[in-house]
């Protein structure tokens, strides 16, 4: 792996990988000293060889001048240079000494330097080769010079007289060589240590790079330069302080972070780190040398975060290293962005929490809710009258302003705060006053201090401030730019008084709620329109009619369940039919919203109109069918009705038979007298604007006090409850309860199957049926002979009577003869008589002919064509309805009693 690596950083700096090249530290160190130990054994010896020649010409110098002044000395020179031959005494004496003393001459001169002895005699006499001035002075000389023997050092000194004058001079010299060759002798010796000294120095550098090869990986000079300035860079540029302690509890290193964060003198390496003057618990951190990871510790005034880890980890050295970094403006920091972050998450919660439905009073219980829970300990809310019921509120004036409450929230018992409901009059005078006119928040930090808050009312003032609560802030709920009313936050379980920092909260705070409170208010006032246009669309009464007992209920969608508000498209109708019958519809425009409810009210009227032509089920939702597919095709998609359903259903008191036909609509709820309940199982046809397929009629006895269940779809399906099992609740609620009245059969199924949130219309008919017995209806059949009038008339004349109604008798009998009479003339028999005695007195004349007579004005001329004229000057009503085999002539009289007019008319009396 090492080798790997090293490989790996030579080509990483593109350098040659031969390790025969020395490029690695190590083989460049090892290089290096051998180089070195070769220059010092070579500056060894070359200092060996110059000190010993310099020692050669010393001991020359030395040789040369001990033996000349010990020449000079001797006893009998002076005579010897004062005797007439000088040479003859000295010359003998010279040698002998020069021969002793082994030097190489031994010369006697007199002042001015002729020789009086030489080795080589023909020297003497002559002049002597060399200085002689200072010697003459009475001082020593020496010299290196070369003479014809080479080389030599020589020495002159003077000899005295025993007048103490300079009588003479006497010269010693030496060869260097004579000297030098005693140390050459030593050359084999030195260089035989020097070689010794190489090897070991040369094996110690070896071993050394060795050790230095493994320690550096291989690198070379300029990856370990580029390492070290790196290292260099990091260590004195990094923002982290950085701590090396060995194991021996001494600091080793400390960048200029670390010695700013800990105030650390500028001499610190070396030292144990228990005596840099730190505090005892961080340099007991520093000692110990446990692993610490973001420990934070205080350190002066500052906070540094500490992590610390062991150095000897995958054997390294002991000790361990520390980095400390400055979290004091982090912390600082930090807390400032807790604190926003806080904000900004109260205030998204806020916008999650406050506002979740179209309702004014709830939305304001939702802002006290939140407000107590998250930023204060009590909330309350005061608004403007106009608000709860959905009016634009009147901009406050200089007068006083009058909110109610209408939330509150965290209020203890006994508090003094104004209880819900409570209407509130604001005094200008006021700080509380005051903003609600400008609009402004106001603060109010020491209750306590009675700053004029509390002129509002002293009493409740005092009992709020010794209740504990001692700070309030009071924001006008604005939107739009209209004062909706007022937000007040109280605190008393926290101590610390509201600041200006929580007044900007609570302005934040009061206006995200101020704009749902405000749509909660436009949404109530749309809704009230809506409604109020529906309702008006609505059966307001049930009609009065003895066919059916009935009930009714109308539940429009919760708030903000589609459309306006819930306004839908559901209807149900008691329409009065000819005949003492009635027509039960329940009808379903899918949506919601103005246009559901404005087609609902189109197709209800459409239905009144078919109903007046007193046609069967089937048909009137032919016709509906296509009323629809006309709306459709004429305001296009996007006043598209497709799928609105209907139930239609007839009934009549007098024979108790019902028919019924559906378009789309769920299937209603027949309840027999004797408790059982069953699904009616209507034909089913196509919803409405559809088209293309015909409508079958359910006909079915409905025995006395039989209960009808007509609904429409968001009765007994939700999001949580399919059809069926909607169905299937339906009925397990109602059956088993004969006795129950219409309307307790209403709330009994609305107890059970109204969700908590209706997210569709509820629109709930119930009708119990009853049956005309014989007091109330009389029947004959007539044969199809004139002469057979007047036998009716007078049997129809004797009931009335019978009846009570002889007022009525008159006017029957001249209605009777004459529609008895055109039967008899213009149709086929069998011919029918019924008089039903309901709300009015009802005629009927039944035929096997589909034709039906026409009213027409007969000219003066005319013998004919009066009668069906009398007879609608005669009724309140009259009319044609068509059955399965012929027709049905009906007029109803009012009971109210008979103003006859006379008529000169003539009756067709056979």
């Amino acid at each position: 792996m090492r080798e790997v690596y090293k490989e790996d950083m030579a080509g990483r700096y593109g350098r040659p990988r031969s390790v025969l090249r020395m490029r690695t530290v190590a083989g460049q160190v090892f290089l290096l000293q051998v180089a070195i130990v070769v220059l010092l054994v070579a500056a060894a010896i070359a200092a060996l060889v110059l000190q010993s020649r310099a020692d050669g010409d010393r001991e020359a110098r030395n040789r040369s001048v001990a033996v000349a002044e010990a020449f000079a000395n001797a006893p009998g020179i002076e005579a010897a240079l004062r005797s007439a031959h000088p040479t003859a005494v000295l010359q003998p004496r010279t040698e002998a000494a020069r021969k002793r003393s082994e030097v190489d001459f031994i010369v006697v001169m007199n002042t001015q330097g002729i020789r009086y002895t030489h080795p080589i005699p023909n020297r003497i006499g002559k002049k002597f080769v060399g200085t002689i001035k200072p010697a003459l002075a009475g001082g020593v000389v020496t010299e290196r010079i070369t003479g014809t023997i080479g080389p030599l050092v020589q020495a002159v000194v003077p000899v005295f007289g025993s007048n103490g004058k300079v009588i003479g001079l006497v010269s010693a010299g030496i060869t260097v060589n004579r000297v030098s060759g005693v140390v050459d002798n030593q050359f084999p010796l030195l260089f035989g240590a020097a070689a010794g000294v190489l090897l070991v120095a040369t094996g110690g550098t070896a071993l050394v790079s060795r050790r230095l090869r493994r320690q550096t990986h291989g690198l070379g000079p300029a990856e370990m330069t580029r390492m070290y300035e790196h290292h260099d860079a990091v260590l004195h540029a990094v923002r982290e302080g950085v701590i090396i302690v060995g194991g021996d509890g001494c600091l080793l290193l400390a960048n200029d972070e670390a010695r700013r964060l800990l105030d650390l003198p500028s001499e610190v390496e070396g030292r144990p780190v228990t005596e840099l003057g730190l505090d005892p618990a961080t340099a007991h951190l520093l000692a110990s040398g446990r692993v610490v990871t973001d420990e934070v510790h205080p350190v002066g005034d500052r906070l540094l975060a500490v992590n610390q880890r062991s150095t000897d980890q995958a054997g390294g050295p002991p000790g361990s290293v520390t980095t400390l970094r400055d979290t004091t403006e982090l912390r600082a920091l930090t807390g400032r962005a807790d604190v926003a972050r806080g904000r900004l998450k109260l205030l998204y919660d806020a916008g999650t929490e406050i506002g979740t439905t179209l309702d004014v009073v709830r939305t304001c219980e939702e802002l006290v809710e939140f407000g107590s829970t998250r930023f204060a300990d009590i909330v309350t809310v005061d608004l403007a009258e106009d608000v709860l019921i959905g009016e634009e509120p009147t901009p406050p004036s200089g007068a006083a302003v009058e909110m109610r409450r209408t939330a509150l929230s965290g209020a203890p018992p006994e508090s003094g705060l104004y209880p819900v409901g409570r209407l509130i009059r604001f005094e200008p005078a006021t700080a509380l006053g005051a903003s609600l006119l400008s609009g402004q928040a106001a603060l109010e930090a020491d209750l306590a201090a009675f700053t004029g808050w509390h002129l509002q009312s002293p009493d409740r003032a005092r009992k709020i401030v010794q209740h504990g609560i001692h700070s309030r802030i009071a924001v006008p709920l604005r939107a739009r730019g209209v004062i909706l009313g007022v937000a007040i936050f109280w605190r008393s379980n926290v101590p610390e008084p509201f600041e200006d920092e929580d007044l900007s909260v609570a302005e934040e705070l009061v206006a995200r709620a101020a704009v749902s409170i405000d749509n909660a208010r436009r949404y109530t006032r749309e809704h009230t329109m809506a409604v109020t246009l529906q309702r008006s669309l609505l059966p307001r009464a049930l009609p009065e009619q003895n066919a059916v007992e009935a009930a009714y209920r109308y539940l429009p969608a919760q708030a903000g369940r589609g459309g306006l508000g819930g306004v839908g498209g559901d209807w149900f109708d008691i329409i009065p039919l000819p005949g003492a019958r009635v027509a039960l519809v329940v009808g379903d425009v899918v949506g919601h919203g103005l246009h559901a409810a404005a087609t609902m009210g189109r197709l209800r009227t459409a239905v009144h109109n078919f109903a007046n032509l007193d046609l069967p089920p089937d048909e009137i939702l032919w016709h509906l069918d296509e009323l629809v597919t006309r709306i459709d095709q004429d305001e296009g998609a996007e006043g598209s009705v497709t799928g609105a359903t209907c139930l239609y259903a007839i009934y009549d008191p007098a024979s108790g038979n019902c028919t019924m036909a559906r378009a789309g609509h769920v299937q209603p709820l027949l309840l027999r007298p004797d408790g059982t309940a069953e699904v009616a199982d209507v034909p089913g046809g196509p919803p409405l604007g559809l088209g293309g397929l015909p409508f079958e009629t359910w006909h079915r006895q409905l025995p006395e006090a039989s209960r009808l269940v007509l609904f429409t779809d968001g009765l007994v399906e939700d999001r949580n409850r399919d059809l069926d099992e909607g169905m299937a609740l339906l009925s397990r609620t109602l059956a088993d309860h004969p006795a129950r009245t219409p309307e307790e059969t209403c709330e009994a199924a609305l107890g059970v199957l109204l969700p908590e949130r209706p997210i569709d219309d509820i629109a709930l008919l119930v009708a119990r049926t009853q049956v005309l017995d014989t007091a109330h209806v009389a029947e004959w059949e007539v044969p199809p002979d004139p002469s057979a009038v007047a036998h009716i008339r007078a049997t129809a004349v004797r009931k009335l009577i019978e009846w009570g109604l002889a007022d009525a008798a008159f006017t029957a009998e001249l209605i009777l003869s004459e529609l008895v009479t055109n039967s008899i003339r213009y149709a086929a028999g069998p011919i029918g008589v019924r008089l039903i005695r309901d709300t009015a007195l009802i005629c009927e004349v039944s035929d096997r002919s589909s034709t039906s007579p026409h009213l027409r004005q007969a000219a003066t001329t005319d013998e004919g064509g009066r009668g069906l004229f009398l007879v609608a000057q005669l009724a309140e009503r009259w009319g044609t309805r068509y059955t399965a085999s012929g027709k049905v002539i009906w007029t109803e009289q009012a009971l109210t009693g008979v103003d006859l007019v006379a008529l000169d008319v003539d009756l067709d009396d056979p």
